[in-house]
């Protein structure tokens, strides 16, 4: 009985130890409205959210100016002289806006260098309130430069302050400020606050264009005290095409930075729900924690040595600590790791303590908890996904409930992999239990230190897990109190991604998280194998299990704090004299079915041409009745003629208040040159080939225009005497609710607008053609 009590102590160790790697990584103080002047205040901060959020304020609406004007209206009560830089951009993939930046200038003694400290303004269309994205990220710097104000202390660098516009319909804002602003030239660094979520800690991740040793060292000097980041999901981040305005700085003005973003609730982002009462005031406060420190430290820090060519490696650990070491140490210690490994083998059989047969037979425990957990968490959600089918209402690929499908599928995965190696208790030197784990972590580690050296330190807790091994191969019974001590840089390293990975890349990940459990339980099982009560552990884990389970089964439907996301559009084709209702839904509901039925009918492919971040389509279809929609006044003119090139002026006038125009032309179609209100994109790199949106083609889509007022859209283009140029347009606003004449009722308080979508339009549609 006596023997089992360190045991238990072990299991607490690590359970603490799991809970304390996710408890120390964010504040857990909100300071008061009161707090000092010269503090940064979360609930100050906070107000100026409350404040930006009331409504939806995307490009073009009144609450957008509103929201512009409040910002210079603050940053002029800190008696900082504000301004706005605003004109036409038109990007890369075809979005062209007319932003509106807001920006201010600290100017300090030094030679007028200066730190961008940057977020965006404008909420995603139509109907998030943008508390979080990036409400968050504007009373962050508004608070913070209040704060940093206050301490009246003096700087050698310059602090520029931007507040970017039109960020959500193509990062055009920061194009306009590195593109067109003067102050650019002087932007040697920049830190970028935004969100994709409204909960869970901000994580920094890294922009440059080269090494990023100076940037972590600098961080590492700046001291924030609750620092969440590592090399892993930094490499990660390089590979996927998802960009911030940061991004933008970077690739064209070679500016590195960095961001800082909190991703937990994935389910508000840029929905209806991202308001100010669910954004959670420790993220914000965690926000704060970043810039104080940051500001304090890079106004007087030579700017110019954030610039290395060294790659280091890094990851924070629960205290506060950033960890990193050079590229260049991966592969010695790769070799030193598989070296030791290989001599306490050898020292191991020499001394009698391995035994080739057992060894053998624990490839099947192995094997069978990492496959069998991989592959059943993967059919379950699957099941899940079938038997529950309005989970795939949620564009966002996690729900509401996800957090305890998460928790469920871990402890199913401790089931699996406490029973599978209680099932081979008969092997009595555990040593030989815990070789292949080991093996397949050198194993793991040498491919990460080919394909993805940014996640080369996962050999940090091999080497102590080697420590285990030979104290192992030294001690019949080892202290497991030891054991779990040294299974710390495991648990800290690993534990954060379990969670991690399906928050980030939706539930669908769901079985990474599994494979990661099991593999972290095997880098325990110094501690884990000489449990007697595995069998006890995994039936409480299959009742968590269970549990869990219930529990998200109870909170799977729809209520008015988890509101289901729907859709509805009208659409008017003038060129089939047909109008028609569409929806991207995949199960009718109460307000959707007066307009569909329970059986409607299918939309055409060719109908799905409109953009969405998740690729989304039409679903449903059905007729609509006829309404008075003012039709755009549509100029075409031919201004040159050749052999070999004509050349097209095209003026488009919406006579009704729209939001948008996107046009389309058939994709074999490359154009000569294509200016849009005298301007042109750039070219794009898609993998290792240039392409243009407009000259060497790669889908049919030609432009997105965003109105933000009733101006006029001006096409010039050419293009070979033997191509005949047509367009179809689509002219959409977002007022469907508000149109007398079509009458939709409000939605139930239990729903919401479907996201990521277009949504709540009236869309008219018409081909064009020269005449």
């Amino acid at each position: 009985m006596l023997k089992n009590i360190p045991r238990f102590f072990s299991l607490i160790f690590i359970a603490v130890a799991i809970w304390f790697s996710f408890y120390s990584s964010q504040p857990k103080t909100i300071e008061a409205e009161d707090a000092p002047e010269t503090t940064f205040s979360t609930q100050r901060a906070f107000n100026h959210v409350e404040a930006i959020a009331k409504k939806p304020h995307y490009v073009g609406t009144e609450a957008h100016s509103r929201v512009r004007n409040y910002i210079i209206s603050e940053l002029q009560k800190m008696g900082l002289q504000a301004q706005t830089h605003e004109d036409y951009t038109f990007t890369q993939n075809g979005s062209l806006v007319r932003p509106q930046n807001i920006l201010a200038r600290l100017e300090g003694n030094g030679k007028g260098e200066a730190i961008v400290i940057m977020t965006h303004y404008d909420s995603n269309p139509h109907s998030s309130p943008g508390a979080s994205d990036a409400g968050s990220g504007v009373g962050t710097i508004l608070e913070g430069i209040r704060a940093f104000l206050a301490k009246n202390k003096e700087h050698q660098n310059d602090i520029i302050i931007l507040f970017t516009d039109a960020e959500e319909l193509g990062l055009n804002g920061a194009e306009l400020f590195i593109k067109d602003h003067p102050w650019a030239k002087d932007a040697k660094l920049a830190l970028n606050f935004e969100a994709r979520g409204s909960d869970g800690n901000s994580f920094m991740f890294l922009e440059t264009n080269s090494g990023n040793t100076g940037l972590i060292n600098s961080f590492k000097e700046a001291n924030p005290e609750f620092p969440v980041t590592n090399s892993l999901v930094y490499s990660v981040y390089k590979m996927l095409p998802n960009d911030t305005d940061l991004t933008i700085l970077r690739e064209q003005g070679d500016i590195p930075g960095y961001n800082f973003a909190f991703i937990d609730d994935h389910y508000d982002y840029h929905s209806a729900t991202d308001k100010p009462k669910n954004l959670d005031k420790q993220s914000l406060a965690h926000q704060g924690s970043y810039l104080m420190p940051l500001l304090d430290y890079f106004k007087d820090a030579d700017l110019i040595e954030v610039k290395d060519e060294k790659e280091v490696l890094f990851f924070n650990i629960p205290g506060g600590e950033i960890i990193s070491y050079p590229f260049s140490w991966i592969f010695p210690m790769l070799i030193i790791a598989f070296i030791l490994f290989f001599i306490i083998l050898v020292y191991g059989f020499t001394q009698n303590r391995l035994q080739l047969k057992p060894i053998l037979k624990s490839i099947i425990p192995f094997t069978v908890s990492l496959a069998f957990a991989g592959l059943l968490v993967f059919l379950l959600w699957k099941f899940l996904l079938f038997s529950y089918a309005e989970y795939s209402e949620m564009e966002q690929g996690f729900t509401y409930n996800g957090y305890y499908y998460i928790a469920a599928f871990i402890s199913l995965s401790l089931f699996i992999a406490f029973f599978t190696y209680y099932r081979f208790r008969h092997i009595e030197n555990r040593a030989n239990l815990f070789i292949v784990p080991l093996f397949f972590w050198l194993l793991l580690c040498t491919i990460l230190s080919f394909f993805l050296k940014g996640a080369a330190y996962f050999i940090i807790p091999a080497f102590f897990g080697l420590l285990q091994f030979f104290v192992m191969m030294r001690q019949e019974n080892p202290n497991t109190l030891l054991m779990a001590f040294l299974s710390l840089p495991a648990v800290f390293i690993m534990a954060p991604f379990i969670k991690m990975f399906p928050v980030a890349l939706g539930l669908k990940i769901l079985f990474i998280s599994a494979i990661l459990t099991v593999l972290l339980f095997q880098l325990l099982l110094p501690v884990f194998a000489y449990f007697r009560s595995n069998k006890k552990i995994a039936v409480t884990c299959f009742l968590a299990f269970n549990i869990l389970l219930i529990i998200a089964h109870f909170k799977a439907d729809f209520t008015e704090e988890r509101p289901k996301p729907n859709s509805l559009v009208y659409l008017a084709d003038a060129d089939n004299n047909t109008t028609n209702w569409y929806s991207y839904d995949n199960m009718p509901d109460e307000w959707t079915k007066n307009y569909f039925g329970e059986d409607p009918l299918v939309a055409p492919a060719e109908i799905n041409t409109l953009s969405s971040k998740y690729g989304s389509r039409f679903t449903w279809k059905t007729n609509a009745p006829e309404i008075d929609l003012e039709e755009p006044a549509i100029i075409w003119q031919k201004t040159d003629s050749s052999e070999t090139i004509n050349s097209y002026f095209i003026k488009i006038a919406p006579n009704r208040n729209i939001n948008r125009i996107e046009i389309f032309a058939d994709r074999e179609i490359d154009f000569e040159s294509f200016k849009v209100n005298n301007k042109t994109a750039d070219s794009v790199y898609l993998g290792q080939d240039k392409f243009h949106i407009h000259t060497r083609r790669w889908h049919e889509r030609l432009l997105t225009y965003h109105a933000s007022s009733r101006d006029t859209l001006r096409l010039e283009f050419s293009l070979k005497s033997d191509k005949k140029p047509e367009f179809t347009i689509y002219e959409s606003s977002y007022d469907l609710l508000e149109n007398d004449a079509l009458n939709v009722p409000p939605r139930p308080e239990t729903m919401i607008p479907r996201p990521f979508v277009l949504n709540d339009a009236v869309i008219f549609k018409k081909t064009i053609r020269p005449e």
